[in-house]
């Protein structure tokens, strides 16, 4: 029986440059929608290390990083 390989990439992969901001940098916006989103573990105990070191909350540092993400590629989805 073959094994499947979840963690190996698909197809190629290419670099792209570090265009998010140190979470210290992130802030809240003011226009908010609720929805649920399910992330893996690491990644919610990053933001939430960093948010108390930090003094911030960490859903508000989570949207900062999927707005900056929506700001750069928003013109190139078009």
């Amino acid at each position: 029986m073959k094994k499947k390989d979840k963690d190996r990439p698909i197809g190629k992969l290419k670099a792209i440059e570090d265009f998010l901001p140190p979470p210290e940098d992130l802030f809240a916006e003011e226009s908010l929608r609720k929805v649920t989103i399910a992330l893996d573990e690491e990644t919610i105990d990053f933001f939430k290390k960093v948010a108390t070191n930090s003094n911030q909350k960490y859903q508000r540092m989570i949207r900062q990083v999927l707005r900056k993400y929506a700001d750069r590629y928003r013109d190139k989805a078009s």
